[in-house]
């Protein structure tokens, strides 16, 4: 007897159905034919949190979060079963292990979606099933049902020949490894980090990265000063047609002269067209979607979040209608080539202009990792039975495949049209005038372009042609440096998929061409990329539904919770950003490769967490909320670090001492409100800001109870310290903290 096991109960039913037409339903699974067809509701374990390796009994009470034992690192991780609100969860595992041990039950088939969560998803079922690992036991054949799609077609083909379980032992190892990791990460780091700012901080591997690159472009954009330049440009008309001609050269806005001194000389120079080049050639299809790709499509046409595609991707693949969803390639893989003849004939049997094509192009083994691109299958939906939102995802998958098979081709007139000034061949502009190049696109057959959006734009050049002289008249233009813009889905997604593709930019290798995807996939294999297809849109959802990021139509901008996480992590030394994931993420795929074990990329790990805790303390720290500072020098009572700062804790009393925990962009650390309170001053402290950007160095000093700042003993304006957003005190959420009020800030 062949007992199935899928992640899911729809992949339960779809594989029953693919077996026989007559099914029996049991409690918690399926009879089909000689298979029996169980499931999980995706994750049934998931790791225990720390208490479980203090000892201490989470049943009774809900303890509070200490530093005590922390970090916690595990000598072996423990997996429990998920609680939820009814017993659903344990009723059906409980299935899965009396099926497991059914005496008659030879064979066990791994049949998790097709990726790393998928396979330990199933294993943990079947491990959990014997309490212990039975892939060494021998007495029950392990396998894996390992679906491209979900068409009965392909069920029944990957049954009849089941690959062996143990061929995907790396991949589980590195789907072990990243859940270690990420539990590693999450659990020591937010823990450290919400006890530090007496704030809830989410701190994980890839959530804080993908914060960040939020963060940072926004703070580029909020603190970008617009400069203006001069360009010169002529546009002038030369047979009927304005010729539009604009210098690479620029001026900055105390240049004018010079910029108007090489508008006289190019004018002088005039210009000429020192070449023609018209040919007509095939334009190119873009190439089968990635999940990326396909999301970044949906986003900027739809405003769709990728949140919702990938819901209607993930649906549609389990209606059979289009390949696995989460894949990072744009290729199919050579051993599909027969496989992609039958949905072109399917594809064709509803009206559309599709032929096989060959190339390395579209079938390249070495840019498939574990799937390959998404494609349609050869079961074609009726429309009228889609949503408006399927039949947008469907019909973006449905024609790029079109596009790509297209058996119209799609030509063009390309023109290029090479304008000089004066004579730019003999050196450098201005000395001796400069190129100009307009190039123009013109579709004179359709081909794929009738199926598939092209992004190319149809520019009518003038009839010129070698030897003509172009009229000109160069002038001065005022323009503006513009800020970075905001990311969007397609250009996070980009970042993300390779956030080193600028440090990475070099000149093709040998048989790459310009333009190449070479080192993206060199990126994807290598563990650059933050976050995965199957991981990162989950991350995103998760950091946006924590406040930290917000998303409106189709662009990313941060929110002050976002803010506050990133500028507190780097209070507190925790470098979470592209260059530390990117280092595990190297680590993942070693172990994917055999290169090193489990353990040895989790020391990675250990290794980062340790030094974050071994710092804290140290010179410049700004210690733990409840962490005591000193006696108040107006009521004797103990100051204590707050979310906002430091305050007394004796407020209730109508004690209102308290230091702000950042004056003028600068954090007060612990160790300086302590010399406050003893010494009644502290160190010369840098890096104030005043209101009106000039930076100044000052001590702080206490006077008349409050601390104020003291240049050097002679101070020659006062500025509160204490002055605090409306903050509740220690131990209060719905007090006070007293305002300081500024006496001068003008420096």
């Amino acid at each position: 007897m062949i007992l199935i096991i899928a992640e899911k109960p729809s992949l339960a039913r779809t594989i029953a159905g693919a077996i026989s037409q007559t099914t029996v339903k049991r409690n918690g699974y399926i009879e089909a034919g000689s298979c029996l067809v169980t499931w999980a509701f995706g994750h049934l374990f998931a790791l225990a949190d720390i208490e479980y390796y203090q000892g201490i009994d989470t049943s009774v009470s809900k303890p509070r979060w200490t530093m005590e034992k922390l970090p916690c690192f595990p000598k072996s991780f423990h997996y429990e079963l998920r609680k939820g609100k009814d017993d659903a969860i344990e009723r059906q595992f409980a299935v899965i292990r009396s099926l497991c041990q059914r005496p008659d039950v030879d064979t066990i088939v791994n049949a998790g979606d097709s990726d790393r969560e998928g396979e330990i998803i199933v294993r943990l079922c079947i491990q959990h099933s014997f309490e212990g690992n039975i892939f060494r036991d021998g007495s029950k054949r392990l396998c894996r049902l390992w679906l491209p799609d979900q068409t009965p077609e392909t069920i029944r083909e990957a049954l009849s020949a089941p690959r062996e379980e143990k061929e995907f032992d790396n991949l589980a190892r590195e789907g072990f490894a990243r859940t270690f990791i990420d539990w590693l990460y999450g659990v020591n780091l937010t823990r450290f980090a919400t006890l530090k700012s007496g704030r809830l901080l989410r701190v994980g591997r890839v959530i804080v990265p993908i914060v960040k690159a939020i963060y940072d472009r926004d703070m580029a954009i909020r603190n970008f000063v617009p400069e203006k330049y001069y360009a010169i440009a002529s546009k002038e008309k030369t047979k009927g047609e304005v010729v539009e001609l604009t210098s690479k050269l620029k001026f900055d806005k105390n240049s004018l002269a010079d910029a108007e001194k090489v508008c006289a000389a190019y004018n002088a120079m005039g210009a000429v067209v020192a070449d023609v080049k018209k040919k007509r050639e095939k334009l190119s299809p873009g190439k089968l979607y990635s999940l990326t790709k396909l999301q970044n499509h949906l986003g900027k046409k739809y405003k769709m979040s990728m949140q919702q595609s990938l819901e209607l991707v993930q649906g549609l693949y389990e209606k059979g209608f289009v390949t696995y969803p989460r894949t990072n390639s744009e290729y199919l893989a050579t051993a599909e080539k027969d496989k992609v003849k039958g949905v072109l004939n399917a594809v064709a049997g509803v009206g559309y202009p599709v032929k096989f094509k060959d190339g390395k192009n579209i079938f390249d083994d070495s840019k498939i990792e574990s799937h390959s691109a998404l494609t349609p299958t050869t079961k074609i939906p009726d429309k009228t039975k889609l949503t408006p939102d399927e039949a947008k995802v469907y019909g973006a998958i449905l024609r790029r495949f079109v596009a790509v098979f297209c058996a119209e081709e799609c030509v063009a007139d390309k023109t290029e049209i090479r304008i000089h000034v004066g004579n730019p061949e003999n050196g450098n502009p201005p000395e001796n005038g400069e190129a100009f190049v307009l190039k123009g696109t013109v579709i004179r057959e359709p081909g794929w372009t009738k199926y598939d959006d092209y992004s190319g734009r149809d520019k009518v050049l003038p009839p010129l042609t070698k030897g003509d002289v172009v009229n000109i008249d160069f002038k001065p233009v005022e323009k503006e440096t513009s800020p970075p813009k905001h990311y969007t889905i397609e250009t996070l997604n980009n970042y993300l998929k390779n956030p080193f593709r600028e440090e990475l930019a070099k000149k093709p290798e040998e048989g790459e061409e310009e333009g190449s995807d070479e080192e993206d996939y060199r990126a994807i294999f290598e563990g650059l990329e933050l976050g995965t297809e199957a991981t990162r849109t989950q991350i995103i959802d998760n950091a946006r539904e924590s406040g930290y990021i917000q998303l409106k139509k189709d662009v990313y901008t941060i929110l002050p919770e976002g803010e506050f996480l990133v500028e507190s992590l780097s209070r507190m030394k925790i470098g979470m950003d592209k260059y530390k994931t990117a280092e595990l993420g190297r680590a993942l795929k070693r172990v994917y490769r055999g290169e090193i074990t489990v353990a040895d990329s989790t020391r990675v790990a250990e290794n980062e967490i340790a030094a974050v805790f071994a710092q804290a303390g140290s010179a410049g720290d700004d210690g733990f909320v409840g962490d005591r500072a000193g006696a108040c020098p107006l009521c004797g009572g103990e100051v204590v670090r707050t979310k906002f700062g430091y305050g007394c804790s004796k407020w209730r009393d109508g004690c209102k001492f308290s230091v702000n925990g950042r004056i003028l962009g600068v954090t007060i650390p612990l160790s300086a409100v302590r010399q406050l309170l003893t010494d009644g001053h502290t160190d010369v402290i840098d890096g104030f800001v005043s209101k009106k950007g000039s930076r100044f160095s000052a001590r702080l000093k206490l006077a008349e109870g409050r601390a104020v700042f003291d240049f050097d003993g002679a101070p020659r304006v006062q500025f509160d310290p204490g002055i605090a957003p409306s903050a509740p005190p220690p131990g209060d959420e719905g007090g006070q903290l007293r305002p300081g009020v500024p006496v001068d800030d003008t420096f």
